[in-house]
């Protein structure tokens, strides 16, 4: 008996694909409007004069932004319209950002950039849950959302370019008027190429839940992100800790809702469930490895934001790449394995990165850094697809939001986490080994980062600042040499975990091996 179901699923056609390019484009905008301002951030200091917390919010507002706010807009678009909601935000981020081009002090900025991550929230559920909406073939879906994730990555790779490009030819200001016209393509095209969905048995909007769910995430994220850059403080802490106590509150209202911002019976479907803890976890290695490369090119080896752009794009076709075949495997072989195939592959490339030296040329680097990115790439896709494909139709933008929250804590886990293996190591190399004859406050500085050193050697002269980069440079790469290690040990425990916990899932199109975990019925869910 024929198992495959492609012949009796509705398949996209030239209007669906081309929907796809237009969802793809404000996909893109999004992940290169998180790595661009770090190359705008020295030039909008000279002319705004921001005080040092104050820059610290320009950077962040966005992101903290996003993460809060995916959960509610997720579920927004299943209750108003999918594609309303991505207009409404399109036209929203469209106007934030020409605000933010031309703010005249730093407290605008702030203020424009949280319009910006608000608006920011209401794309990436929607073009997600728009996918699942115009690709029913699972197959063709797959492909679909291998695409998408392509092009968001894509966006954070050639942002460092993007914006050196723009700054060294216009103001600070332009690299937010990247967004304008690609936001204006989108509301013209998409009543044209993008269906509308909306659930029509979606209840009212719960606005408790709302201000619960946004007291959840934004402290988890802002204190793990604390972590990050200072380590373990009492800040820190009492803020992650906050956000905790927030989401078990979130979670018990939402268990007694009849209509729930965020649906916990999705949970229940153990595919649902082990794609978002993969997904959260192989996220964590794409956030730490990416942020760990690209201070080394630029603190180590010494290159211009521009070239260190240029030496990351490898990686990223890699992703590219992988992403795009892994849905073509995935329909003769099980997800589970094609994601443990890849995940081995990310093994390698983490030892490869713990042979890296100071001094070697980055041949190795790169190697270690591109493969990584490409066995990490068929889990990325896979697992989006497996989390949005097992979700009921009516719950789509709800799973998306979820999908986009895993990876964002996911790349603040990785950040933090790789983070502190980081520093332990530098700080551990470092010891001993700086001048001694550097002033106390110097020498503190020198010793908690490789960032801390470079201040210090730009201000001595060329023998004392040799004497001072030698040893942290070598240390920093110790450290990297920890990072590899950790994502070559996570990536391992993640194939496993992938193997076992996918098992049941079969290749794509066809029936599934194991009936007694189906996803959810829509009315199944409704009920519940």
């Amino acid at each position: 008996m024929d198992t495959t179901t492609t012949s009796a699923v509705p398949q996209a056609g030239r209007r669906e694909w081309t929907g796809l390019a237009v969802l793809a484009l404000p996909t893109l905008l999004t992940s290169l409007d998180t790595s661009v301002l770090f190359l705008a951030l020295p030039h909008i200091s000279a002319d705004l004069d921001p005080s040092s917390t104050q820059q610290l919010w320009i950077l962040d507002i966005y992101a903290l932004m996003i993460a809060g706010f995916l959960i509610t807009m997720g579920t927004l678009g299943d209750r108003i319209g999918r594609r309303r909601l991505l207009i409404t935000g399109a036209a929203t981020f469209g106007v934030a950002s020409v605000l933010a081009a031309y703010s005249t002090s730093a407290e605008m900025l702030i203020v424009t950039r949280a319009l910006l991550g608000i608006a920011g929230a209401t794309l990436m559920p929607s073009t997600l849950a728009l996918i699942s909406n115009m690709f029913k073939d699972p197959k063709q879906r797959s492909v679909a959302i291998a695409a998408w994730l392509s092009c968001f990555m894509l966006g954070i790779a050639v942002g460092p370019l993007a914006g050196g490009l723009l700054l060294d030819n216009f103001w600070w200001g332009s690299v937010f008027l990247l967004g304008v016209p690609v936001m204006i393509l989108l509301i013209v095209a998409a009543p044209f190429l993008l269906p509308e969905y909306r659930n029509p048995g979606a209840g009212k909007l719960d606005l408790l839940s709302v201000a619960l769910s946004l007291a959840a995430v934004m402290p988890i994220v802002y204190g793990i992100k604390e972590f990050a850059k200072d380590g373990v403080g009492a800040e820190a802490i009492a803020t992650t800790l906050a956000g905790v106590v927030f989401l078990a509150v979130f979670i018990l209202r939402q268990s007694r809702l009849a209509d729930p911002l965020m649906d916990l019976a999705l949970f229940r479907n153990r595919t649902f469930a082990a794609s978002l803890g993969i997904m959260l976890l192989g996220s964590a290695i794409m956030g730490g490895i990416t942020l760990f490369i690209s201070q080394y090119l630029q603190l180590v080896e010494d290159l211009s934001p521009i070239r260190a752009g240029v030496w990351l794009l490898p990686a990223a076709v890699a992703l590219m790449v992988s992403a795009m075949a892994s849905p073509g495997l995935a329909q003769r072989l099980r997800p589970g394995d094609v994601m443990a195939a890849g995940l081995a592959v990310a093994v390698v490339g983490g030892v490869l990165l713990t042979r890296v030296e100071t001094g070697a040329g980055l041949a190795l680097l790169i190697t270690g850094f591109a493969v990584v990115y490409f066995g990490i790439g068929p889990m990325a896709a896979l697992t989006t697809d497996l989390v949005v494909g097992s979700a009921p139709p009516e719950k789509a933008g709800s799973a998306s939001a979820m999908s986009e929250t895993a990876t964002q804590l996911g790349v603040a886990l990785g950040v933090a986490i790789l983070g502190s293996v980081n520093t332990a190591l530098y700080r551990g190399e470092v010891d001993g080994t700086l001048p001694s004859g550097l002033p106390p406050e110097a020498s503190s500085l020198a010793h908690d980062s490789l960032a801390g050193a470079v201040a210090v050697a730009a201000s001595l002269p060329a023998e004392a600042a040799r004497a001072v980069l030698v040893p942290a440079r070598e240390a920093f790469t110790a450290g990297l040499n920890g990072v590899g290690g950790v994502i070559a040990g996570t990536a391992a425990v993640l194939a496993i975990a992938a193997v076992a916990l996918l098992r049941r899932v079969p290749p794509a199109g066809k029936a599934p091996a194991d009936a007694a975990d189906p996803a959810p019925a829509a009315d199944e869910v409704a009920a519940r």
